[in-house]
């Protein structure tokens, strides 16, 4: 900066070596001028105003150069101020005069005029005192306690991109919540090109409202939309899993069930880390959403005219989607998913909390609750009853081609080696209540007769006294009632409802052999079990078995080998088989096409292993009663999957056939594609109809 004094100005004309550059001048000059006279003002400045501070001491204050000299003389011992704080002054001032760490050269003579003419023409009454040692250096740090440019400042261009991108992922999380679909399958990029109806209004709400309603609208809204996406995270694993969306009021339980699932096909560890995950994200997902909208909502309030101007083009856009009926991969681009959902889900709540009640009225209504023991199943007296549920045995394993012709071959042999023991077979088909997961209400509504199609349903049936088939064979006396229920490893009170006189879990069949992921134990091991606990038993009474066979449980890795009898032993064999041939469901569910190969073959052990087992230990009055309580999730059976399962009757009676002739069934273990479906919760009565005396009704 020149320090040439305007010649309008008063006061002396500065000489020619005032001008020169900063690195020319003598240092005490600029120095004395800037740290000396204006001292006082100059601490309250700006790092801005310090760099115009020497110009203005001239301007405002002329000092003679005698003075000067001798300020600048008196203040020269000061000059090696120590670097830190000469480092802190701002760019500005730093740039008026050299570094005082440098050594300073002999100040250029000036000539006696300089010194006189000030002091004739403005005489300074006071000129300032040599300051003091101590008092300069208790003055040092007032230009340090200046703050320095903030980060901000210092990077503009990084600044502004990180606020880009942080608006850019406010707009991101928002636009999430309200368009992405709550069932997985259709994740599509299309369906995140639609304008929202539901933003557009909720920003011309918050544009309008008061500064101090708005703080309250942008944490409200906010939370509402973590809440939203909760629940399509929610509906995306039921739908997977149970092809349906979430019920907020009565799948809670299942949760619970999960976690049981993971533990027991992941490990304890891989649990704990997924529910931390899932709690963290429940929980951020409020906050997250809450800050975006807080962010968008102020950037809408500073620029008013341009998000008025947005709005009104989205709205008008959105408009003309609607009434043009656009649409982007066959969903409107003109969207209002988010507040359908919504109420949907209320009108859902509201169904449920109002299914009890009918329920309860459907419950009440039974054919055979007062049919006299006597008479109930009299076409079965003497005959052993197995009803053997098959874990996942769904229709897609037979129908899927990739799957159905190995299955097909393997029910064709077993068909032949049932007919080659003196066995005959029918078969259909029936139409489970859920799919995916949640087998005690496929196997609930087989023996009640009533559509147990969620947990309030279960609830309420076992704390009625509805008949079911299982408890049908109790009551009448003729029968020993047993349970074998591998997959049960805790208490079972419900199972007293079910009728049955003793049953064994998972701790009482005697296994010593390792899990098979979520399967406690083979189905080979378990149905040997039943041979030396009950069935085997000389001299016994006709038996009811209700018996579950868990090794096509989810995940379907590993699968335990079907091996000779004599080797089952307690199954610790199985500790050896499972280390040379087990896989690892995690490599397997990294294909989906493995995970249907292996399911598959899940399904083929199981029924290998039950029609093994009637054809060597059955009798002349063995019936077996076998079907699977639901299909598997959508992994296996693609989207939108039937619910069917397939049923089947062995016997080697003929009149046990006879009775069901007119149910259209076909013959073997495989039903055809022809054959009739019915609803699940029809075969009680269909089937305690067929095998007594009486006719009570229950057309499917």
């Amino acid at each position: 900066m020149s320090h040439i004094r305007s010649p309008q100005l008063p006061g002396p004309t500065p000489t020619p070596d005032d001008d020169k550059a900063p690195e020319d001048a003598a240092p005490p000059q600029v120095d004395t001028v800037a740290e000396t006279e204006p001292t006082a003002e100059t601490r309250a400045e700006t790092p801005a105003d310090k760099a115009e501070t020497p110009e203005k001491s001239e301007e405002s204050a002329p000092t003679p150069k005698a003075d000067r000299e001798h300020s600048e003389a008196t203040a020269e011992p000061k000059t090696d101020i120590p670097a830190p704080a000469a480092e802190s002054t701002a760019p500005e001032t730093a740039a008026a005069g050299p570094d005082t760490d440098a050594p300073a050269p002999a100040p250029a003579p000036a000539p006696a005029a300089d010194a006189s003419a000030p002091e004739a023409a403005t005489p300074d009454p006071a000129p300032d005192p040599a300051p003091d040692p101590d008092s300069a250096s208790d003055a040092d740090p007032a230009p340090t306690a200046a703050p320095s440019p903030g980060w901000r400042v210092r990077h503009p261009r990084a600044a502004r991109g990180l606020a880009w991108a942080a608006t850019g992922l406010a707009v991101v999380l928002v636009l999430f919540a309200l368009v992405v679909p709550n069932d997985i399958t259709e994740l599509d990029p299309g369906r995140f090109l639609r304008i929202p109806a539901e933003g557009i209004l909720v920003a011309g709400l918050l544009l309008v409202l008061p500064a101090k309603a708005r703080r309250v609208a942008v944490v409200v809204v906010g939370v509402v939309l973590g809440l939203l996406t909760i629940v399509k995270v929610l509906d995306m694993g039921s739908y997977w899993t149970l092809d349906r969306p979430f019920d907020l009021v009565l799948d809670w339980i299942l949760l619970d069930d999960a976690l049981s699932f993971m533990k027991d096909s992941l490990g304890g560890a891989a649990a704990q880390a997924a529910t931390v995950g899932v709690i963290a994200l429940a929980l951020a997902l409020p906050v997250l959403m809450t800050l975006a909208v807080v962010r968008l909502s102020r950037l809408m309030v500073r620029n008013r005219h341009t998000a008025s101007r947005t709005l009104l083009v989205l709205g008008t856009a959105w408009i003309t989607c609607s009434t043009l009926t656009l649409e982007i991969s066959d969903v409107p681009v003109a969207s209002h998913s988010a507040a359908t959902l919504v109420e949907n889900r209320i009108e859902a709540v509201s169904n449920g909390l109002k299914d009890g009640e009918a329920f309860r009225k459907q419950a009440a209504v039974d054919a055979f609750a007062d049919v006299p023991p006597d008479r109930l199943l009299t076409g079965l007296r003497g005959k052993d009853v197995l009803i053997t549920f098959i874990e996942s045995y769904g229709r897609s394993a037979i129908d899927d081609p990739r799957m159905g012709e190995p299955l097909g071959e393997t029910l064709a042999q077993k068909t032949q080696e049932l007919k080659d023991a003196g066995y005959a077979s029918q078969s259909g088909w029936l139409r489970s209540p859920i799919t995916g997961a949640g087998s005690w209400l496929g196997h609930s509504t087989f023996l009640s007769g009533l559509w147990i199609k969620n947990q309030s349903r279960y609830n309420h049936l076992v704390a009625s006294d509805r008949l079911t088939l299982t408890e049908a064979f109790r009551r009448t006396g003729a029968w020993r009632t047993v349970g074998i229920v591998p997959g049960t490893q805790k208490a079972w009170p419900e199972g007293k409802y079910f009728g049955l006189d003793h049953i064994y879990d998972s701790d009482q069949l005697g296994y010593q052999g390792p899990k098979f992921s979520w399967s406690t134990m083979p189905d080979q091991y378990t149905l040997k079990a039943f041979q030396e606990l009950e069935h085997g038993k000389e001299d016994r009474e006709p038996m009811m078995a209700e018996i579950i066979l868990t090794s096509s449980h989810n995940p379907w890795a590993p699968i335990p080998s079907t091996i000779p009898e004599e080797r089952i032993g307690d199954g610790s064999v199985y500790h050896s088989l499972q280390k040379a041939e087990g896989k690892n469901p995690t490599e397997v569910w990294k294909d989906p096409l493995a995970v249907r190969d292996e399911y598959r073959k899940s399904i083929q052990y199981s029924v290998t292993s039950l029609v093994d087992f009637v054809a060597k230990y059955g009798s002349e009055d063995t019936v077996l009663v076998f079907l699977g309580d639901h299909q598997p999730n959508k992994t296996v059976t693609g989207d939108n999957p039937s619910h069917d399962v397939p049923v089947s009757i062995v016997a080697k009676d003929p009149e046990v056939l006879e009775k069901i002739s007119d149910w259209g069934w076909t013959d073997g273990l495989k039903p055809a594609d022809s054959t009739p479906t019915w609803r699940m919760d029809k075969f009680r009565d269909r089937f305690m109809t067929a095998f007594g005396p009486q006719q009570p009704g229950g057309t499917p």
